[in-house]
């Protein structure tokens, strides 16, 4: 035994030298067999990124932000796959959420910012400002007490330091009419919905209105909530308004789709490369399945409205009337990265119970091109003509046989040109100057002291049409350099009349008051209920030409 032990321990380190040299040779050999795969390993996508950016932040010749270079490299990327896969900074990503969201933490007031000083537009009704005593028109000066005016205070950091977590306080100190210094006010922050319904009332004796502006996670409840408050007042014909509804929630779409279709029917079925076809469909719990029922759309009506809309189409449940929608059919997920970031990432394709797609074209990476589509569908006369519409899309066919097309937006069944007659180039510049909301601003903080004391929209309305503000606005425009044009002026007279009362009565009233108002006289809201007045909101089946019987020879 012992004789064996030292022969085993002379050989001990030639047997390690051995397994060395193998294990090198072995190693070698591999290194050398496999050295192309690996490098092609590293050179390829994301390994190919991170080695660059690992490389731009060791050896580059000055100091890098890699975090910095990351945002904005990231959207280049998503631009490359289509117009809706983006990327929210941490810094933008609270806000992006809250827009959908049913409320945020606040104090509760409408705000807009003119010669440096935030001036409170309206309050929220039963909101923190209101119950601590803030007024429509107080003029924020301080907050926390520090001065809060000047250059610094824009929309961002005013919303900034409005905003905070719930239950925290601010001193908000505020300069108000007939008060010689400022008052200063303790402000518990709360939650404050944001309604995605903004208006429901009765037009007539019969016909409800609803207007949706977005499709948020309280859209559903606040839909019910306004049907029942309209069923009180007596409704027997409804129109959804979805003009210029930029969409959302895709659940919330299915989930008012619902209220008004028998059971057992498609709203609308998403599919794509990683994602299974998923089908909606109607429970038969809705309860307005017999309401006649038309839907409002325009060019600005994009996404869950643009399901909506599709699901009554094809499905022959009510009336579009308006202009053909903005045409966006692709589904994004929203995915959360460490910091804060977000990313929404296209996984599918929505497509309406007829099987169409409603998404317009487009050319990766040609970003251009998408967002001129509205202006080129402007300029060959779409906006003006039925007969300019150009479908891209093959035809499709509802329930009972009326033709569709995809490829391009919602085609609405009764079309309504946009109204330009009176339009001049005055009036334009008098709107995309923003000098017209500056007029009525000033015009409604001189004179609220009079004008609280209208409270419809009829009696100031009335008041506001004797006050001759357009030739009073001219003036305004004149001296901020727009110059008076009279024979423009005249031509546009009713058009910058309503623009501007409209705008004094949602800075006294409310949105609702707002929307009331402007849809007096609109062509689109008198189509719909000249529609309901002939009993044709259910559409009907198309007549069958009979064939022509060849004569035989």
């Amino acid at each position: 035994m012992k004789l064996n032990r030292n022969h085993s321990n002379r050989y001990m380190p030639l047997l390690l030298a051995l397994c060395v040299i193998v294990g090198i040779i072995i190693g070698t050999f591999y290194a050398n067999h496999f050295s192309g795969n690996r490098l092609n390993i590293i050179n390829s996508g994301s390994s190919r990124l991170n080695n660059l950016l690992h490389i731009i932040d060791d050896q580059y010749v000055d100091n890098v932000n890699i975090d910095s270079l990351v945002d904005k490299a990231i959207p280049q990327i998503l631009s490359e796959l289509d117009p809706h896969s983006v990327y929210i900074p941490a810094k933008d990503a609270q806000a992006t959420t809250d827009e959908l969201k049913g409320s945020f933490s606040g104090i509760g007031v409408e705000f807009v910012i003119r010669q440096d000083t935030i001036h409170v537009q309206n309050i929220i009704e039963n909101g923190p400002a209101e119950r601590a005593g803030l007024l429509a028109g107080d003029k924020i000066v301080a907050v926390d007490g520090k001065p809060f005016v000047g250059k610094k205070v824009t929309n961002e950091e005013a919303m900034r330091v409005l905003k905070g977590p719930k239950d925290t306080k601010i001193k908000i100190s505020v300069k108000r009419y007939g008060h010689k210094d400022p008052i200063t006010y303790t402000v518990t922050r709360g939650e404050i919905p944001r309604k995605s319904v903004s208006a429901a009332y009765m037009i007539n004796s019969t016909v409800g209105y609803i207007r949706i502006k977005s499709f948020g996670e309280t859209t559903y409840p606040e839909l019910l909530i306004a049907l029942a408050k309209l069923s009180q007042e007596g409704f027997k014909e409804l129109i959804i308004d979805l003009r210029d509804n930029t969409g959302g929630y895709l659940e919330s779409a299915i989930q008012i789709a619902n209220e008004f279709l028998p059971k057992n029917k498609l709203i609308v079925y998403t599919q794509g490369r990683k994602s299974p076809r998923q089908d909606y469909r109607s429970d038969g719990h809705g309860s307005y399945q017999k309401m006649p029922l038309v839907v409002l759309i325009n060019e600005g009506s994009a996404s869950a409205s643009e399901i909506l809309a599709g699901a009554i189409q094809d499905n022959d449940r009510g009336t579009i009337i308006g202009r053909r929608s903005f045409g966006k059919g692709l589904v994004q997920q929203q995915i959360g990265f460490q910091d804060g970031s977000l990313m929404r990432l296209t996984i599918a394709r929505y497509y309406t119970p007829s099987g169409r797609s409603i998404q317009k074209p487009y050319v990766a990476g040609d970003e251009a091109a998408y967002a001129q589509d509205l202006i080129s569908r402007y300029q060959h006369g779409e906006f003006f003509s039925q007969d300019s519409i150009k479908h891209t899309g093959p035809a499709y066919h509802t329930s009972i046989g009326r033709k569709v097309y995809g490829g391009g937006g919602i085609t609405p069944d009764l079309f309504v040109p946009e109204d330009t007659t009176n339009y001049t180039s005055y009036y334009k510049q008098a709107t995309m100057s923003g000098l017209i909301l500056q007029y009525a601003f000033n015009y409604t903080d001189n004179n609220r002291q009079k004008l609280k004391e209208l409270k419809t929209v009829d009696a100031l309305t009335s008041y506001l049409t004797k006050q001759n503000l357009v030739d009073k606005f001219a003036t305004f425009a004149d001296s901020h350099g727009l110059k008076r044009r009279n024979l423009m002026i005249q031509k546009s007279y009713k058009l910058i009349e309503q623009f501007i009362i409209s705008r004094i009565v949602y800075n006294l009233l409310n949105e609702e008051a707002w929307t009331d108002y402007i849809n007096r006289g609109d062509p689109t809201i008198t189509k719909a209920i000249q529609v309901f007045k002939e009993g044709k909101s259910f559409p009907q089946k198309p007549v069958q030409k009979p064939s022509v019987m060849q004569p035989k020879k």
